[in-house]
């Protein structure tokens, strides 16, 4: 059996080759996020607000007001205005920590739900039809490389400073 971890000009290649494809999947993502948060009167701060609610309900691990300023490197207070107006947009709800009633939780509101199913259904099947022509061993293989990827990224985000973002308090984050 071989080494597949022993760089080769092959690997050193397949792995440039996956490097640009995930610049270029990054390009994609941004440029329909900027699509969805111009469509729905958001700014590009509340669509990552949105973004790692999703990710951390997905992985099922809920964020506190808290965590999500943690996670985006905003101030205390740019964390409450966002939080208030997507609140008050319909796109958030707080609800109450079942583990523990001090803690609130942020959720996707039924209307945040709306819009975004309304927005990314077609994306889905896009997606369900090019993975289609795919081997599920190839699909295995994908998720392993994507996880891989994932854990490099967190890793380096976890050695740059915890402050970024947050030098400049309020204005982080601009009135819809």
């Amino acid at each position: 059996m071989t080494d597949t971890t022993s760089p080769g000009p092959d690997r050193e290649q397949s792995e440039r080759r996956i490097e640009a494809d995930l610049r270029a999947l990054t390009a994609e993502s941004d440029w329909m996020a900027r699509a969805f948060a111009e469509q729905n009167d958001l700014s590009a701060n509340e669509f990552r607000a949105l973004l790692f609610v999703m990710v951390a309900e997905t992985a099922g691990a809920p964020l506190t007001a808290g965590d999500l300023r943690r996670s985006m490197g905003l101030s205390g207070a740019a964390i409450t205005y966002l939080v208030e107006r997507m609140a008050e947009t319909g796109h958030l709800r707080r609800e109450v920590d079942p583990s523990d009633r001090r803690k609130v939780i942020l959720r996707y509101a039924d209307h945040g739900m709306e819009v975004a199913r309304g927005f990314f259904t077609r994306l889905g099947e896009h997606s369900h039809d090019a993975m289609a022509v795919l081997p599920d061993e190839d699909l295995e293989a994908a998720h392993r490389v994507f996880a891989a990827l994932i854990s490099a990224m967190q890793a380096y985000r976890a050695e740059m400073p915890s402050e970024i973002g947050t030098s400049t308090g309020t204005d982080a984050v601009s009135p819809g």
